[in-house]
């Protein structure tokens, strides 16, 4: 356990269904911009290319593009994906949309973009959008405790994720007041962004393990809506409406 570690969390670049809005893209890939800002970061932050000991990420395509895009020089010197990256379908992001929905194992294996990584850890349910994997409250708020119970459990003090919008906010909920406890962040992830946390001292040691936010790193796009962005501004206009 490194309950000290320093947990860096990476947004992936602009992809297909931030710039359409068309959320039955399966898997929504980057889109050449998106590339551009996640090859962007191997750049841009060479302190954490230089001090990244793992690199954990979601398996949809954004988000692995986005890792070896953006962390190829820390992946480089850790020994190759391989080696340096692992998949945490845990990570995945919230809604059960077809962009916000995994491919299969064997689709991913068959990719040559992702020759190399390692999927076996992927369970066959992962893409399920049921039961724990599931776009219900309660089942989001419990896989981001799961998420940061992981990362603190790891042995690595500096821990990059690579992951969703939406998720972020789950696994950034709010540690303060005991109105907010638990509760989503309402930070704007942008595309592309990084910031640093670590784990709250009073709650490292219990199921929750919150995080608190240490600084703003980097954020090579602009602020792309998520599926449950664009959900919620239409159901305001639907009230707006009534």
């Amino acid at each position: 356990m490194a309950p000290n570690s320093r947990i860096v969390l990476v947004r992936h670049g602009q992809a297909e269904h931030n710039v359409t809005l068309d959320y039955n893209i399966p898997d929504a890939p980057l889109t050449p911009l998106g590339r551009k800002q996640a090859a962007t970061l191997a750049r841009t932050i060479p302190d954490l290319q230089a001090e990244a000991e793992l690199i954990v990420s979601s398996p949809l395509r954004r988000t692995l593009q986005t890792a070896l895009l953006g962390f190829g020089p820390a992946l480089a010197r850790l020994g190759g994906a391989s080696r340096g990256l692992v998949c945490l379908p845990q990570a995945q992001e919230c809604n059960d949309l077809p962009c916000d929905t995994g491919s299969d194992r064997a689709t991913l294996e068959a990719d040559p973009e992702f020759a190399g990584i390692d999927f076996g850890g992927l369970p066959d349910d992962w893409t399920s959008k049921r039961g724990f994997w599931a776009a219900e409250a309660g089942a989001l708020a419990s896989r981001a405790a799961w998420v940061r119970r992981w990362l603190r459990d790891r042995p690595e003090k500096t821990i990059v994720l690579v992951a969703h919008g939406d998720v972020l906010r789950q696994i950034t909920a709010d540690p303060g007041t005991l109105a907010r406890a638990g509760a989503p962040s309402d930070h704007p992830w942008r595309n592309a962004e990084v910031r640093v946390f670590e784990f709250v001292p009073d709650t490292v040691h219990t199921d929750d393990c919150f995080l608190y936010q240490r600084e703003n790193v980097a954020a090579a796009g602009g602020y792309g809506p998520t599926s449950t962005d664009i959900e919620l501004e239409g159901l305001e206009s639907e009230g707006g409406a009534s």
